[in-house]
This record gives C-alpha cells, structure tokens and sequence, in this order.
C-alpha cells in the first residue's frame, strides 16, 4: 500500500522560496500521478500541480503557473515542489496526493487522487 509523508514546510517571508517534499514508501512513486493541494484556514482544497506517472509531464494551476517547479526523483521515491515569489496567500497546508489513473479533468480535483498524506503547514509572513 502506498504512504505519502510530506515534509519541508515552515515559515517563510512574502517573497521568498520554499522546496517541500513527498516521500513515498510501499510503492514506487514513478507509478502514480501525483498531485500538490493546499487548504487554507476556512476553505476547500485546491489543486496546484501535478505530475503524471507515464511521462513526467507536470501540470500548474493557471494562477501559479511561472511560480512553481515539480520534481520527482526515481532513485529516492521522492517528489518536490519549489515555491518562489511567495506571497501570505500561500499560508495553508500542503498536501501531496496520488493515483495509479491521470485524467486531465481531474488532475487538480480532490477526487482525481485516491492516496494521501497528512500534510505540512506553511505560512507566508513577516
């Protein structure tokens, strides 16, 4: 069974940079889309990248598109998210999702992913 750990999470100044990670184990990562949510205080889960299983191809929500880098390395079962140019409406928490399917329609859509983990908090401010 697959178990997702996200990890490098903090407190960062508006402007600046943060890379999280999520590690897989039971499972290797390169056989599932996954997918990045973030919740904010008092709001629904929202998509903001992904990255297929078949080919690597990586997917932004349009209003972070330029902002966000999604990575995935094989050896270490890991995936990643860098975050530049932050800004406080990025303080949520973030979470990493996974399915063996991918089907565009629902690559940013809670019920596109099958697998989670428990997340790792944010927060933008000075």
């Amino acid at each position: 069974q697959l178990q997702l750990v996200e990890s490098g999470g903090g407190l960062v100044q508006p402007g600046g940079s943060l890379t999280l990670s999520c590690k897989a184990s039971g499972r290797a990562l390169e056989d599932y889309t996954i997918g990045w949510f973030r919740q904010a205080p008092g709001k629904g889960r929202e998509g903001v990248s992904c990255i297929t299983a078949d080919d690597g191809s990586a997917y932004y929500a349009d209003s972070l598109k330029g902002r966000l880098a999604i990575s995935r390395d094989n050896a270490k079962n890991t995936l990643y998210m860098q975050m530049n140019s932050l800004t406080p409406v990025g303080t949520a928490v973030y979470y990493c999702a996974a399915d063996q399917s991918f089907d565009v329609s629902y690559a940013f859509l809670v019920d596109g992913y099958n697998s989670w983990g428990r997340g790792t908090q944010v927060t933008v401010s000075s």
